[in-house]
């Protein structure tokens, strides 16, 4: 046999002849290939990545029914979520479904809605502060008011008459989250990363 077989090549020319050796050489190439794709692939696809589609009106005119996301699930492991990220996480009531919400707001504020406006009480605005968001379309109806626990998020629809959010199933937490949305991959006229945006805080 040529020197450009391996041992364990020679042997299956050698038991099943050059057709079949050749056919069962092929087939463990391709196991292998599988396998080594597989330890690739498997831990990007469970530890740091993973893709998500876009369910309901809840998040519009920014995402759209059915659209492809790419969500980040590495950067949390290093840090908590900003005001203003896009973030998946397991809807509190029922943990098999997952939601994309906005975070709007962080561990230790109160969180008020009144006058379809959403007011921020923190340590740099005790008595509280209408929040600013250019990202809207529509102002926020309800009337709420929440202070959060060290570990609680609050989150908000973008499309906030059509969305189900905190104002409901009130705030969730650090635990229920699963990562921040981090590339817009359908459709391909909407292909795209996402800036924070800016707030008046």
């Amino acid at each position: 046999m040529s020197s450009r077989f391996s041992a364990f090549e020679d042997k299956l020319y050698d038991r099943f002849g050059p057709v079949g050796g050749a056919v069962l050489s092929f087939l463990f190439e391709i196991v292998q290939i599988v396998i080594i794709s597989s330890a690739i692939i498997i831990p990007i696809r469970y530890f740091l990545i993973q893709p998500f589609y876009v369910k309901g009106a809840s998040m519009e005119p920014n995402f759209y029914d059915q659209e492809y996301l790419i969500i980040d699930e590495l950067t949390y492991r290093f840090r908590n979520p900003f005001r203003g990220e896009i973030v998946v996480f397991k809807y509190p009531r029922d943990r098999s479904q997952y939601f994309i919400k906005r975070v709007v707001g962080l561990p230790g504020e109160t969180i008020e809605v009144t006058g379809g406006n959403v007011m921020v009480y923190n340590t740099e605005h005790p008595n509280g502060l209408v929040l600013e968001e250019a990202y809207l379309e529509e102002s926020t109806t309800g009337k709420v008011r929440v202070t959060l626990g060290d570990n609680e998020y609050y989150m908000f629809g973008d499309n906030r008459d059509s969305s189900l959010d905190s104002r409901s199933f009130g705030a969730i937490t650090r635990d229920d989250v699963i990562g921040r949305v981090w590339v817009r991959g359908l459709p391909f006229s909407r292909i795209g990363t996402f800036d924070l945006p800016s707030y008046n805080l």
